[in-house]
């Protein structure tokens, strides 16, 4: 009898029906294949600086393998039970951005990293991102009418703002029952993202405002609001390419920042400075050719593209598998993305559908950026590529949520095979 009781109670936690093997086979081919890479790309190094060829290796396995289990277990989840992680995630995830701003230093001049003495260093901004995804997409369900609502407040300030200001300003700003939850995503993602820039990241700051901006589309929000944002960002950054002797008067960005965008828009800048991990990652992409000279073969990976297992792996793929390989890596993350975007649409709730596309959205935001860096595409801002990048705590969050969206697909109206 007590065992039958066992039973019940575990079962109530664990999600029936199958999970979306397509989404479970892209995942595991991804690592596999970032595994690979990440061993041919970062044995020279490893050797040079800790001495042993697989330094990097090792330690991504660990964390793969411990990831899968995790990602194994989140996915036999009931995904509406992660809505009770929300609120108690983001308050964590807002202390820890907080907290790294004055702890010590893993790294000189970035703080980024909180240490974890003879374990490993984790960046909070990683568990920043799944925070603002999972209470976006519980409180973007939970509050879907008002977002969607196009009627004016019923509240006595509101009314009144609007009786005295709004006709003045072209009725455009007028308070409806949208403008408070509007608020609270748009200032949680502005205050995330001032926290990770305070940490001198600002790929993490990017990410971070496009996960926020991404939230915000697909939750409802007018479109109003993007423009507002989208205007002003697009005529800035004309103005920077038009006029590039601008960047020295731009105060509020560091100077390591400054220096970077710089290099970007100048391409003779400092080529044995700013440029050289980029010229070289590019010398490596352009050597790669149609079928790439071998996997092992990169002849950029010594020495000269700096730390190759992590921002710039892509550019040792592009060398080693080629035209060829790199647009299968690239197909890989589309049809991950695809299908991720598929297991939400097809999702029976709301706060599923959310979470799911959050999810392999901010996937793709953060390969987009990374290949548009390797490739100069984009100012070189420092961001990892998803299960390629040496990074083992980044690679168990991911891993982490891939778990989940896994559990949702198992409630997803969508055919499993």
């Amino acid at each position: 009898m007590e065992k039958t009781k066992k039973l019940k109670w575990y079962h109530k936690f664990l999600a029936p029906g199958g999970m979306d093997i397509m989404f479970f086979a892209l995942v595991l081919l991804l690592l596999g294949v970032g595994l690979v890479m990440l061993f041919s790309a970062s044995y020279p190094y490893a050797y040079y600086k800790e001495g042993k060829s697989t330094y990097f290796f090792e330690r991504q396995l660990y964390f793969a393998i411990a990831g899968l289990v995790a990602m194994l277990i989140v996915s036999k989840v009931k995904y509406e039970y992660f809505k009770l992680a929300a609120i108690p995630l983001l308050g964590v995830s807002l202390l820890l951005l907080v907290l790294v701003l004055f702890l010590p230093e893993p790294v000189p001049g970035f703080k980024r990293w909180i240490e974890i003495p003879g374990v490993t260093t984790f960046q909070p901004s990683e568990i920043g991102k799944l925070a603002l995804i999972l209470f976006c997409a519980w409180g973007m369900d939970l509050q879907h009418n008002a977002i969607i609502s196009r009627e004016l407040s019923k509240t006595e300030k509101a009314k009144k703002f609007n009786s005295i200001f709004a006709d003045r300003l072209g009725g455009m700003f007028k308070i409806t029952k949208a403008t408070f939850p509007t608020w609270i995503y748009g200032g949680l993602t502005v205050v995330m993202c001032g926290l990770v820039f305070l940490e001198d990241h600002l790929s993490g700051t990017i990410l971070m405002m496009g996960i926020g901006g991404l939230m915000m589309y697909i939750g409802g929000f007018k479109g109003k609001w993007f423009l507002m944002v989208l205007i002003p960002a697009f005529a800035f950054i004309t103005l920077l390419i038009v006029y590039p002797e601008i960047m020295e008067k731009v105060s509020f960005l560091k100077d390591y920042m400054q220096e970077r965008i710089i290099s970007w828009l100048d391409k003779d800048y400092s080529p044995r400075g700013s440029r050289w991990q980029t010229n070289n990652a590019l010398y490596a992409i352009g050597s790669g050719g149609f079928f790439g000279l071998g996997l092992g073969n990169s002849k950029q990976k010594f020495m000269f593209v700096s730390e190759p297992q992590n921002d710039m792996i892509f550019s040792i793929v592009c060398e080693e598998l080629g035209f060829v390989g790199a647009s299968l890596v690239i197909l890989l993350f589309a049809l991950l993305i695809w299908r991720g975007v598929v297991i939400g649409l097809k999702s029976k709730t709301r706060f599923g559908s959310y979470l799911a596309m959050g999810i392999v959205f901010q996937v793709g935001l953060q390969t987009l950026l990374n290949i548009g860096v390797a490739t100069d595409s984009i100012p070189n801002t420092g961001i990892s590529l998803p299960f390629f990048s040496y990074g083992g705590t980044s690679l168990m969050m991911l891993l982490f949520q891939m778990g989940m969206v896994l559990a949702v697909s198992r409630y997803s109206r969508v055919s499993k095979k």
